[in-house]
């Protein structure tokens, strides 16, 4: 079974989260992190607590300064923020996913989602300033941070909320876990129709068409419209959204007909998924200019 390196806005990893965001294994406030271990400990993490990627490396001399800083704040928020560091020369993948410019560079993930917050070496007030409003944001998304903000004092022990578990999304899951894109699909199906407003749902079955249509397929060196789709199907799987619409709209201006109407639905799928993502409101116009 294919898997993206790092998906955007939605993915199936932060919705396989739905069967268990566990909590941070060993209460420890930071992490390392690779390529392989990316989804368990960042995306599904982000479910439950916000987690904060300190992209880094070795011959950084502003990360010496900016790493002890993210260290001792995390204790001071204890249990209410995860620090998970990247050193960048190790982790070449999840660095060029992010679009790492420079280092050190400092994200935020809350609920799946990709929040860049700041890059070089801040002092620690300003970073406290930054994570209080990571924080309220958390807040608004409904994710519950561990510890509530009352209860931190030094040297308590910080109290683990475990997320609610759907139910409804077992199954799909369990799916996913399996590779069966088609069950997992059945299952999300199932949801939407008792609830067609359920975005995760929507957002799973999507998803999973993606990742369905992608599955084993090589990126194509061809220009014909089936080449096309296929590199926008391979952006999207990605998170690449900038990629991923670019293809998508160029496959909906050279077609016509049931091809024309394949590649526009793709498109709204892709927004869908992308979220607020800086490129949807350019690519909705885009859209509409291909289509009229």
């Amino acid at each position: 079974m294919s898997t993206p390196s790092f998906a955007g806005a939605v993915d199936l990893g932060a919705l396989a989260a739905k069967k268990k965001a566990a909590a941070n294994p060993g209460n420890s406030l930071t992490i390392e992190v690779t390529t392989a271990d990316f989804e368990t400990k960042v995306l599904a993490q982000s479910q439950t607590i916000p987690v904060v990627l300190d992209v880094w490396a070795q011959w950084c001399a502003p990360c010496k300064q900016l790493s002890p800083i993210l260290e001792e704040l995390a204790q001071e928020y204890t249990g209410r923020i995860l620090i998970a560091k990247v050193d960048a020369d190790t982790e070449q993948q999840i660095a060029q996913a992010l679009q790492v410019q420079s280092i050190p560079s400092v994200f935020a993930v809350i609920k799946g989602q990709l929040i860049p917050l700041f890059q070089g070496a801040y002092p620690k007030e300003q970073i406290r300033q930054i994570f209080d409003k990571l924080l309220e944001l958390a807040t608004e998304q409904g994710l519950l941070p561990s510890v509530p903000a009352e209860s931190t004092e030094q040297g308590s022990d910080p109290e683990v909320v475990e997320d609610q578990v759907d139910p409804r999304f077992d199954l799909a899951v369990n799916a996913i876990e399996a590779g069966d894109w088609t069950q997992a699909k059945a299952e999300y199906q199932g949801i939407l129709d008792s609830d067609p407003a359920d975005m995760d749902a929507r957002g799973g079955f999507i998803m999973c068409e993606i990742f369905e249509r992608t599955d084993g397929v090589a990126t194509p060196t061809g220009d014909s419209y089936e080449d096309i789709l296929i590199r926008a199907d391979l952006a999207a799987a990605q998170g690449d959204w900038t990629s991923a619409f670019s293809h998508i709209i160029s496959a909906v201006q050279m077609s016509t007909g049931n091809d024309r109407d394949t590649a526009r639905t793709r498109a709204v799928d892709y927004f869908t998924l992308a979220g607020d993502h800086v490129d949807v409101a350019a690519a909705r116009v885009s859209l509409a200019n291909a289509l009229f």
